[in-house]
């Protein structure tokens, strides 16, 4: 998988509290619309929503745990509780979403009834429930522009340190989505009178929630096995390092997200044989300090002095200075 961009605390929060309560909102008037019609699509709509809600504060929670400081038995601190309560975010939506709302379409096609009492209702409820939801995923969308830079859509999810932003794009996506399914369902068993069309409504609602619980699980999933830092961070810290004479090369390096504004760094950088313990310390000490300038998450810097005994191949970033040198 490739790199992924870090996003903002606040950005992150915002979008988050927005979606909370449009779909606490939602989810108590969708309910109050299956009380009276009995509307199987207005049911999941219902369940759908509420499971938004919950998974909304489990990424509030996650946010808020990650944040604790290190202790002795968490020496890395706990910012990948982020991406663990992320992912039960998709298990939630996976199990109480997705799979609720196909269980309930079985059940509305195996025994269809048509809406006859207030029929005004869920219509009614839709639409007002897509506007919210439009403004909710506006805020989102408007977050995320913040963040993405020129990265497309499907790039920022797929590489985004932070798990907030594309999980509430995801989710409020679906739900649009998933309110004009109940729409079109809901409005054909009125034509109709016919019940099977708000059970087949019903079924579309809960494929679409299963498809992005699998997208969010498959995504969160490289988030928790852990992430090497973005290629261009990665740049910044090989040039930051290189920067010092003290530095003849860098042997190797590895990098890796132990949480979304969190980075880890190990190097091995190649040192003079004749230097002594204060020369390395001083070298040792002077790349740290450039690598915190230029790449401010990197929070952990581990550098280990060697002594090269044969040459060995150029970094890549020591390869495009030399082009660079070479062609002015």
């Amino acid at each position: 998988m490739r790199a992924r961009p870090t996003v903002s605390v606040e950005g992150s929060t915002k979008a988050v509290v927005t979606a909370l309560a449009a779909n606490l909102g939602i989810a108590v008037t969708k309910f109050v619309a299956y009380l009276l019609t009995a509307s199987s699509a207005m049911l999941a709509e219902s369940i759908h929503s509420v499971a938004d809600s919950s998974n909304q504060a489990l990424l509030l929670i996650g946010g808020k745990r990650a944040r604790r400081r290190a202790t002795p038995d968490h020496p890395f601190g706990y910012g990948r509780e982020r991406y663990i309560y992320a992912f039960i975010v998709a298990i939630v939506l996976f199990s109480v979403g997705g799979l609720f709302a196909l269980y309930e379409a079985w059940h509305k096609i195996s025994d269809p009834h048509p809406i006859t009492e207030w029929q005004w209702v869920p219509i009614t409820v839709l639409l007002v429930a897509i506007v919210l939801e439009a403004a909710a995923l506006r805020t989102a969308v408007r977050e995320s522009n913040a963040e993405r830079g020129d990265a497309g859509w499907v790039q920022f999810v797929r590489r985004s340190k932070s798990p907030e932003l594309p999980v509430i794009l995801l989710e409020d996506i679906g739900a649009l989505v998933g309110l004009v399914f109940a729409l079109a369902g809901v409005t054909m068993t009125l034509l109709t009178g016919n019940g099977v069309w708000d059970g087949v409504g019903t079924a579309a609602i809960g494929v679409l929630l299963v498809v992005i619980a699998v997208v969010l699980a498959v995504e969160v999933k490289s988030l928790l096995i852990g992430e090497s830092a973005s290629a261009e961070h990665e740049r910044r810290i090989e040039r930051a390092i290189l920067a010092g004479d003290d530095v003849d090369t860098i042997i190797h390096m590895r990098t890796m997200h132990l949480g979304p504004d969190e980075l880890l760094v190990a190097v091995k950088i190649a040192i003079d044989s004749e230097d002594d313990a204060r020369d390395v310390a001083h070298a040792i000490n002077g790349a740290e300090t450039r690598v915190r300038q230029a790449v401010p998450i990197a929070r952990l810097i581990y550098i280990e002095p060697d002594i090269l005994l044969a040459r060995r191949p150029a970094s890549p970033v020591a390869q495009e200075d030399q082009s660079a040198g070479a062609d002015s």
